[in-house]
């Protein structure tokens, strides 16, 4: 536990990560099953995969450095950089589960 973040402000972060954390696993096996021919995948998903990796981390990074430029605690800047991965693999769970 760090001492520099509040236990509920902890716990927030150790559920966003966890959900991240779930999501990603899951996309990344239905990518894989795509991959492998086991369910229909659209064209382009390697080359989507790969692009929003980098976009992803430059949101991150810029929106964690915006909120440590505003005075935002050690918490508010971590939730902010997780939030551009967060909000990626919840639509691309969404978007990969959706039965055609």
């Amino acid at each position: 536990m760090n001492p520099m973040i509040p236990p509920a402000a902890q716990i927030r972060l150790v559920s966003q990560f966890a959900r991240i954390a779930i999501e990603a696993q899951m996309v990344i096996g239905l990518r894989m099953a795509g991959m492998m021919g086991l369910m229909t995948q659209a064209p382009g998903e390697p080359f989507l995969m790969i692009a929003e990796k980098q976009a992803a981390a430059s949101e991150a990074l810029y929106a964690m450095a915006s909120a440590g430029m505003r005075g935002h605690s050690t918490e508010r800047m971590l939730s902010a950089g997780m939030r551009p991965y967060g909000r990626r693999t919840r639509a691309n769970s969404r978007r990969l589960t959706v039965v055609k």
